[in-house]
């Protein structure tokens, strides 16, 4: 009998094999990865420093654990280079696999602007276990850090960065923090909490060239700034990992597209987590990954079951300013209400017929959240 394959070991593999086992204890499956397959929750990465915590501190489970405890086979430091769907295969360069089904979790890659100059090799990003321990080991004698990107993934690393006692700047072109997820009175909250850490912000410009300068770096703004640091962190964006789903003919778009079953646009291929575009939604986030999870295993053990995503609060890590925000549904028309003062501000998105569709809470205000949640309609009902 011919494994399910699932390709990728990150919270959304993981998470799919523990649901798997729970309903069917024998079927093989198969876990490929082209990291070290250790076992890690990925949100706790931009907090790391402030807990003085070590990749090897953040590893939950080693690959030989995991492989044990939930009865599959983990293959690390592989990558899968094509996938035939005619003849349910995958190639590990010159080594073939068949698959009963194939579960693609592929998560997303960092996006990295196009930078210039001779600092290169002084920008890290953190996207996994591996990459912290190296930017970590990096950061050993360094004082000041440069951060590009002040989205959710830019302001967590702020804060944490801050708190170990870095000195911490943050280059965001489109004007304030947050600026996709909040309104501008909230990114005005959490930059005043990030202020008060001492964060210094540069709104406006993009980042144009990292030069070495002595030990460090000058990094080189579009408005002919230059900012000085130790090392610089990319924390752009995500770009969900789409480029072997497209070469093997499956349906992609900002994400690889599936159906409400997580299905491919081939029956026996689905898609899950960061990867995945379920009705036009790519949501890198926790909750829609667990409820992925849950579903996807019914269906992949007899039991079709479509995901749904009800009420989706995201929960940034800036203790600074803390915020939850549940963002609208794409393309929706309406407008925010903000109320409050400082760092404690409520913001609702209402539609044009005043219905609350998504809000967006700071500081004090976060205490709102159930109460806000159970007026909010679900995602995906």
């Amino acid at each position: 009998m011919d494994p399910v394959i699932i390709v990728g070991t990150g919270l959304a593999g993981f998470n799919l094999v523990k649901e798997f086992r729970k309903l069917d204890k024998e079927t093989p499956l198969v876990m490929l990865t082209s990291d070290d397959g250790r076992n890690y929750s990925k949100p706790m990465l931009s907090n790391g420093f402030a807990k003085q915590k070590t990749a090897d501190d953040l590893a939950m489970a080693q690959p030989e654990q995991v492989a044990e405890t939930l009865n599959v086979t983990i293959r690390h430091g592989v990558t899968v280079t094509a996938i035939d769907a005619v003849k349910k295969h995958i190639q590990l360069g010159d080594e073939t696999l068949s698959y009963s089904k194939l579960v693609l979790g592929l998560g997303a890659d960092v996006f990295r602007p196009p930078l210039e100059g001779d600092g290169q090799a002084s920008v890290y990003a953190v996207n996994d276990l591996v990459d912290y321990g190296t930017f970590r080991q990096a950061l050993e004698g360094k004082k000041n850090v440069l951060i590009l990107g002040g989205g959710l993934i830019g302001c967590e690393f702020a804060n944490d960065l801050a708190s170990a006692d870095f000195a911490v700047s943050v280059v965001e072109p489109l004007g304030r923090c947050l600026p996709t997820l909040l309104p501008e009175p909230a990114s005005t909250a959490v930059q005043q909490g990030l202020e008060s850490m001492g964060v210094k912000f540069h709104f406006g410009p993009l980042a144009k060239a990292v030069h070495a300068e002595g030990n460090g770096v000058s990094v080189e703004l579009s408005d002919g700034a230059r900012v000085s640091a130790d090392i610089v962190l990319s924390a752009v964006g995500l770009r969900p990992r789409i480029s072997l789903a497209k070469e093997a003919g499956l349906q992609v778009n900002r994400g690889i597209v599936v159906d409400r079953h997580l299905k491919t646009s081939d029956d026996d291929i689905f898609a899950l987590g960061d990867c995945a575009e379920v009705e036009g939604y790519v949501l890198p986030y926790i909750l829609p990954l667990m409820a992925s999870s849950r579903a996807l295993a019914k269906t992949l053990t007899g039991d079709a079951t479509e995901v749904s995503y009800g009420v989706m609060p995201v929960t940034i890590k800036t203790p600074a300013c803390p915020i939850v925000v549940c963002p609208a549904p794409h393309g929706l028309e309406g407008a925010w209400v903000c109320e409050g003062e400082g760092l404690d501000i409520k913001a609702l998105f209402r539609d044009e017929t005043g219905t609350l569709c998504g809000y967006a809470l700071t500081g004090a205000a976060v205490s709102e959240k159930q109460k806000l949640n159970k007026e909010l309609p679900a995602l995906l009902p």
